[in-house]
């Protein structure tokens, strides 16, 4: 339990249990989109909404300020252990490292649950924004209502499943690919993250952040709930520290790669956040959808559906980074031997975990 590995060992001994190296065809300007692709999707998108309704009101953009400046200082410790240890296991390898094999274990299961889980909530908000751009109003339009199963669970998302199985057949063919992908699906989606920006700064009024019961409608102790539940926002960049043992010049791409993306991201939420609360009362903004709906409500029917478009690139874009990233977390579990170490195995023509892959993406 407490036995640890140095950092030439898990550079040489433990990554040949994979039978194949990964290839290192990625670059800086690679790991900048794969982190701002993996952040962008998951928080504007899904958390800001609730969170300004229920937790924090128009102080939401603090609360992403907030949440800001603690994923800063921990993108900075990952930057530091990635240039150390530059294997693809992020922080499961550098605290099997430090603390030995039970720590390590316990922060790569409860990480790669994450994965699993934030992936899974990700991809049913894919299929509401994707009803958006297509003019549907419902939500759950296009899902398949299932009796006999428990109310919250009887919503059958079977777009959520077919992106799910395309993405996983794209990371399996390869890296360079998916990032590529990435890079295009991010490009546009900061695009309409421009377009929401200025939409909110210009259409939008600053009464509705005082407008009912003030900036901070439920005190300093909403806005720090709100920070901690839009810190979920931010696990792209530690996306990026797994991508070490496929990028060129780790040393010097990966400090980049993870503190540009947090910089970025962390000014496009914030905006985001901000433009959400000028155009609408807190109390007003609707939790599902939230910016789709209100453009709607606004009498914007064709922004509605822009948004919808933009947010569902970003989900894709957001899904295929979290893919990438646990499936190197198991892959290099399993190089520990704390799961089987079939999952360790390395393809030896696309250069990608393929087993870890496929069983995550199922």
């Amino acid at each position: 339990m407490l036995a640890t590995w140095t950092p030439d060992q898990e550079l040489n001994k433990v990554r040949l249990r994979s039978g194949a190296d990964m290839k290192r065809k990625l670059t800086w300007y690679d790991l900048v989109a794969l982190g701002v692709g993996g952040m962008l999707g998951v928080g504007v998108f899904v958390t800001t909404g609730p969170v300004a309704r229920k937790t924090s009101g128009p102080s939401v953009f603090i609360s992403y300020i907030i949440a800001a400046v603690s994923a800063l200082l921990s993108s900075l410790c990952y930057t530091e252990f990635s240039v150390d240890v530059p294997v693809a296991g992020g922080a499961f390898s550098y605290l099997r490292v430090t603390f030995g094999e039970f720590v390590g274990y316990f922060a790569g299961a409860n990480i790669l649950m994450e994965y699993v889980l934030s992936n899974a909530a990700v991809s049913r908000s894919f299929t509401e924004y994707l009803s958006c751009a297509f003019g549907r109003n419902d939500p759950n339009s296009w899902r398949i209502h299932a009796h006999g199963l428990m109310q919250g669970y009887n919503m059958l998302d079977f777009p959520a499943v077919a992106l799910i199985i395309v993405l996983t057949i794209c990371l399996c063919h390869s890296t360079k690919e998916s990032s590529m992908l990435n890079l295009i699906m991010t490009a546009f989606h900061v695009v309409f993250f421009g377009f929401i920006i200025i939409a909110g700064f210009c259409n939008g009024k600053v009464e509705n952040l005082v407008k009912p019961g003030g900036i901070a409608p439920y005190g300093v102790r909403g806005i720090l709930d709100g920070a901690a539940i839009v810190y979920f926002s931010y696990i792209g960049y530690d996306t990026v520290s797994t991508m070490a043992e496929e990028i060129k010049n780790p040393s010097k791409t990966l400090p980049l790669g993870i503190v540009g993306s947090v910089l970025i991201v962390s000014a496009l939420y914030c905006l985001m956040a901000l433009s959400l609360c000028l155009l609408l009362p807190y109390n007003m903004i609707p939790e599902g959808a939230s910016f789709s709906a209100v453009f709607e409500l606004m009498g914007w029917k064709w922004a509605s559906n822009v948004v919808g478009v933009g947010a569902s690139l970003g989900i894709v874009a957001s899904l295929l980074v979290a893919m990438l990233g646990q499936a190197r977390y198991l892959c290099v579990i399993g190089r520990a031997r704390l799961v089987p170490s079939w999952f360790a195995k390395v393809h030896p023509t696309t250069g990608t975990p393929l087993n870890a892959t496929i069983v995550l993406g199922k």
